[in-house]
């Protein structure tokens, strides 16, 4: 069942627009993740890490999620960004680890996002006993699209304004860590990063468009 609110689900044809916000939001060049990209003296900020090396995840500090939580991040992220016949669901391509990661890394930013999201993820369980008696990562998908409905709407109600304020975080924490993978960027149909043995500038059309032929 597809959700009443356009804008509880990333639209790929939009997509690019949240990776830009995204990326700006996360401070994170493309298509490195967070362990490649931060020092690993956990005390503060340190020396630049090897970024020749692949880190593991939760080798760089302990991680924050535990079972639980994770399972319900998982299926949070595959609500927003779910699978299609071209692409996997975010969680198949390691999002929820990299949201873990993100909110448990020392720095001023993301532990900022710690509280946000931790305290968020336990709202959804109390949400889904709430309405549905149920726990949020056993909701059905209709279920799981009226609760996060009213998290999405353009001007969410009173009593859900700070729950709102969590899935627009957890959003952009999904869609950063989805479309700045490999498989994301090809979601997108991103070109860059690729050599080209030969360059025939750019195309007449956009020259034309620009005045500049």
């Amino acid at each position: 069942m597809e959700p009443s609110n356009d804008s509880l689900r990333i639209d790929r044809r939009t997509a690019l627009k949240w990776v830009l916000a995204a990326s700006a939001a996360l401070q994170l060049p493309a298509g490195v993740s967070l362990a490649q990209s931060t020092a690993k003296n956990v005390s503060g900020y340190g020396k630049d890490p090897n970024l020749l090396k692949i880190h593991q995840i939760g080798e760089l500090w302990p991680l924050t999620l535990n079972e639980h939580q994770r399972t319900t991040a998982t299926v949070l992220s595959d609500l927003i960004i779910p699978e299609d016949q071209g692409s996997p669901a975010a969680s198949k391509v390691g999002v929820v680890d990299f949201i873990d990661e993100w909110i448990s890394a020392p720095y001023p930013n993301n532990q900022n996002d710690k509280p946000v999201v931790v305290q968020g993820l336990a709202w959804l369980d109390q949400e889904a006993q709430r309405r549905f008696k149920n726990s949020f990562s056993a909701l059905v998908e209709k279920e799981l699209v009226a609760i996060c409905d009213d998290l999405s709407a353009a001007k969410p109600a009173a009593q859900f304004e700070q729950a709102a304020k969590f899935f627009a975080r957890y959003r952009s924490l999904t869609a950063g860590g989805y479309y700045t993978t490999p498989v994301g960027m090809k979601d997108l149909r991103y070109v860059g990063n690729v050599a080209m043995t030969t360059f025939d500038g750019p195309p007449v059309e956009v020259l034309k468009k620009l005045g500049l032929t």
